[in-house]
């Protein structure tokens, strides 16, 4: 079943890229609307050793899909409903992380990396953010804390390297995806940031419900 998943899943990303190069708005809208419901199927369809971790991802990924259904739209705030719930979802990821490794372990010497990309980053994007620089730095704080989390399951949880090595992948996917995301709705808005960008997120998000059945 997971290979049929990932099947057409690469089916629908071309679909959604072909329809944001043609900017054909409405199967646009249906073809990503699909494609992120995928993900969401593929979580349920996992098995689930650490069931807590299972019922915070879970959650996360619809809230994402309905991010997605928001961005999708042409409206300001549609993109401020997407950017809520990303926002929540990525919370909810980070309890996900708190079930594998407590928030107490996760120092490192990773997190200073983490935290000097997303401060570059905000410095980069904040003569450009006007109304929204409160809204955007309160997210890059979170995904910040996200990536940090999924880290932190890696080099310090006993799981299956499987497991694990996507945790964390998906969530450096999701991390670089919003990267383009902002350089689109705040720098310059052109093609390549979305053929960049959405396969990178799209990857991050079924390698996240797929590292559910993986963590025995």
């Amino acid at each position: 079943m997971n290979g049929l998943i990932i099947i057409l899943g690469i089916i629908f990303l071309f679909g959604v890229l072909y329809h944001e190069k043609k900017k054909n708005r409405q199967p646009l809208l249906v073809t990503k609307s699909i494609l992120s419901l995928l993900f969401v199927i593929a979580a349920l369809l996992q098995p689930r050793p650490v069931p807590a971790y299972f019922h915070y991802l879970l959650p996360g990924l619809m809230l994402c899909l309905v991010g997605d259904v928001c961005l999708a739209l042409p409206q300001k705030k549609a993109f401020m409903g997407g950017l809520v719930a990303f926002l929540l979802g990525h919370v909810l990821y980070i309890f996900s992380f708190t079930v594998l490794v407590p928030v107490s372990d996760w120092f490192s010497a990773g997190v200073f990396i983490i935290l000097g990309l997303s401060t570059l980053i905000f410095f980069w994007l904040q003569p450009h953010l006007k109304s929204m620089l409160i809204p955007v730095l309160i997210y890059i704080v979170v995904i910040t804390l996200m990536a940090i989390g999924a880290l932190t399951v890696f080099w310090k949880s006993s799981f299956p390297i499987s497991g694990r090595g996507l945790i964390l992948a998906g969530a450096l996917c999701f991390y670089v995806s919003d990267i383009f995301v902002a350089r689109q709705r705040f720098i310059k808005e052109e093609y390549p940031n979305r053929l960049l960008g959405l396969p990178l997120y799209y990857s991050g998000q079924f390698m996240l419900a797929f590292s559910v059945g993986l963590l025995k």
